[in-house]
């Protein structure tokens, strides 16, 4: 028995669009902060998630959602600016795990301190709002 699927609302479609328009926005500021420290988005998104804990080059891939192939070369373009290293993991020493250099993490945290588009607009919601805003976004995350 085939089950029909119900056009979307017309709000439901104005907050796709909406949620279109941030991640635009996001991208866009993300390269522009990228490009200032001679990155592309790519690395600058690894570096990112390497400044937060080291990871194995296979969770990278899945994180980043790209062959892992591609991963290894843009952890050996990072590591020859020596922002990233490999080491082994100690769980596993036949494992390598990619993690941020010191100046590989203030690149990171430059980084995010540059993403400033939503810093105002999100300054103007109550702390309630904010909460709320971060719910239902780890909510529709969930699905």
């Amino acid at each position: 028995m085939a089950t029909q699927k119900t056009r979307p609302d017309s709000l439901t479609f104005e907050v796709v669009d909406l949620i279109g328009s941030v991640v635009a926005r996001y991208h866009e500021e993300y390269e522009e902060a990228a490009a200032e420290h001679a990155l592309t988005g790519a690395q600058a998104r690894l570096l990112s998630l390497l400044s937060l804990e080291p990871l194995p080059m296979r969770r990278l891939a899945q994180k980043l959602k790209c062959e892992p192939s591609n991963v290894t070369g843009i952890v050996d373009r990072l590591e020859a600016r020596g922002l990233v290293e490999r080491r082994p993991d100690p769980g596993d020493r036949r494992v390598k795990l990619a993690a941020a250099t010191q100046e590989g993490g203030r690149i990171a945290r430059s980084l995010r301190d540059s993403l400033d588009f939503a810093r105002e607009p999100l300054a103007g919601l109550t702390h309630e709002e904010r909460l709320s805003l971060r719910d239902l976004l780890r909510r529709m995350l969930e699905v």
